[in-house]
């Protein structure tokens, strides 16, 4: 399996036009991509749950997250002489202003998801958080479109896109109507927006990365914005270390740690598979990967906090996938418009 996806992600990045067999190659990746991230979700709510309670232990969780993601980066970025001229390729960039600053910035929506992580998991639960995260992004990516934001440029209003974020929107009041009818507190309703504003900013993120891979590729970007996410991370947490104090000692449990290699394989994947199907296909892949393996998640940890409505949401998330692909545009003319 190792050796299937290595090859596959190796065609990708030197191709410019897929073919058919890598298309269809391609798919089981962006699902995959979009479980990682609620494998990501698990992970760092455990290691805030360890840690702490509250805020500050949420934020500590996404520091070592990112942080640990960033070392993993900067070593295999300083063995390999082609990742070394691939960052000198982004600092040149930048300083002939091909690239501005404010387009190195996807970090920050990052760090700010991480975050959100470890403060609502614990709370809400993987799975609503998954569906409140993919309605804010499903629902975000029309207006990112419109504004021009992603490597295309400005797009025309996309009826598969809406018909995704309907369906994803209905999902998230569906699954937070039953947790908040079940177990009310202003707490969890709290809690349920903060993945949704992530959502945003992860369309954003998704967005200007797609410019930055455009110049320097996918894995120079997913090291920007490791850099950019830990040093905002730092900068929180040592102002909250400074009014409060730190939180508890860290767990020993070395999986909790995993978070960042996570996050890693995450942004690099979804940098480099945009160029087989584009923004939309793969959004809504990530969706549909994100969900799934959330549900999965609570199903096999027992733990779930979701119930037949909860399901049902995750469903309907799943439904606005299949039906936004079935109405999609031709092939030809969606590359044409959204290829990065």
């Amino acid at each position: 399996m190792l050796v299937i996806v290595a090859v596959t992600t190796r065609t990708i990045a030197r191709v410019s036009a897929p073919s058919r067999p890598l298309r269809i190659a391609a798919v089981p990746l962006m699902l995959a991509a979009g479980g990682l991230l609620s494998v990501q979700s698990e992970i760092n709510g455990r290691l805030a749950g360890a840690i702490g309670a509250g805020s500050r232990a949420g934020v500590t969780a996404a520091t070592i997250s990112f942080g640990s993601g960033l070392v993993i980066l900067a070593l295999i970025t300083a063995a390999l002489p082609r990742q070394r001229r691939a960052l000198a390729a982004l600092v040149a960039a930048v300083r002939a202003r091909r690239l501005r600053v404010v387009e190195l910035a996807g970090g920050l929506s990052g760090a700010f998801l991480v975050a959100t992580q470890g403060i609502t998991v614990g709370t809400i639960g993987v799975a609503l958080f998954s569906v409140a995260l993919t309605a804010g992004q499903s629902a975000s990516s029309l207006a990112v479109d419109h504004a021009g934001l992603g490597p295309s440029g400005r797009q025309a209003f996309s009826v598969p896109r809406a018909i995704a974020a309907v369906f994803a929107v209905s999902a998230v009041l569906l699954a937070a109507s039953e947790r908040l009818v079940d177990d009310f507190s202003w707490q969890v309703a709290v809690f349920a927006t903060l993945p949704l504003v992530a959502g945003v900013g992860l369309a954003v993120q998704q967005a200007i990365n797609g410019r930055v891979a455009a110049q320097v590729g996918a894995w120079t970007t997913a090291l920007n914005n490791f850099a950019w996410g830990t040093a905002a991370l730092v900068l929180v947490l040592g102002a909250m270390a400074v009014a409060r104090g730190l939180p508890g000692p860290l767990p020993s449990n070395p999986w909790l740690y995993a978070g960042g290699a996570v996050g890693v394989v995450y942004i690099w994947l979804t940098a480099l598979l945009v160029r087989v199907h584009g923004v939309l296909v793969l959004g809504l892949c990530l969706i549909a990967g994100q969900v799934i393996t959330a549900q999965l998640i609570e199903l096999v940890a027992g733990e779930t906090h979701m119930g037949p409505l909860g399901i049902a949401a995750g469903l309907l998330v799943v439904a606005g996938v299949g039906v936004a692909l079935a109405v999609r545009r031709p092939p030809a003319t969606e590359e044409t418009s959204v290829r990065g």
